[in-house]
């Protein structure tokens, strides 16, 4: 028996993933979480052999779930489970330590394969997620973007967004000071000067 732990914040998606796993009696859903916190207090007192966690949850970052998750239980396997493409979010995951990513647009088979992979204590890399990261293998430096911390990562991705300081701190629940500090790190370390530039950048880079 696999035991999974759901971890996504919309009750809907949970809801949807036990459907997909019902047909298959070899896998069950012994545990479900909304947020970060609640994922590692599941982690803490369940028996579990793989967790399915989405990465960008409204309250809390998935990637420094991951870690947590990672730094506590080094031997249980993650699968990142998101509406993001892999080329947003996929060699980041992978490097945080998951073991496998799968967008939200996968097929439900796709989904299963995966779980049974990682349960199997292997990894589940996509086509597209395999090349990213032989060429993050043979290569002496990142792009810009890849240097970014977790949270400037998603204060980034608000912005281009659209969303003003004021949204991205209630969205994060973060202070609008921390937010304008992630703004100002991520603007220097990407060398943009504002966020009209931000964006063409974004948009360079297929990050839109």
């Amino acid at each position: 028996m696999i035991r999974v732990l759901i971890v996504d914040d919309h009750a809907v998606v949970r809801h949807g993933l036990k459907q997909i796993m019902a047909p298959h009696p070899h896998i069950s859903i012994v545990a479900e979480a909304e947020s970060g916190a609640n994922a590692l207090e599941r982690v803490r007192t369940a028996a579990l052999d793989v967790v399915v966690l989405d990465i960008t949850m409204e309250n809390g970052n998935g990637i420094e779930t991951l870690k947590q998750i990672r730094a506590e239980f080094p031997q249980l396997p993650v699968l990142i489970l998101s509406m993001h493409p892999e080329r947003e979010y996929g060699l980041r995951s992978i490097r945080a330590g998951a073991s496998g990513y799968l967008t939200k647009s996968s097929a439900p088979d796709e989904l299963v394969a995966a779980v049974e992979r990682l349960a199997a204590h292997r990894k589940y890399i996509s086509p597209e997620l395999a090349e990213q990261l032989a060429g993050d293998y043979g290569s002496t430096s990142a792009a810009p973007h890849e240097r970014l911390s977790p949270r400037e990562f998603e204060v980034f991705r608000a912005l281009v967004a659209g969303r003003s300081v004021t949204e991205i701190a209630n969205e994060l629940s973060l202070s609008v000071k921390t937010v304008s500090t992630h703004r100002s790190r991520l603007l220097q370390k990407l060398g943009v000067r504002n966020t009209a530039e931000l964006m063409r950048y974004a948009a360079a880079q297929n990050l839109l």
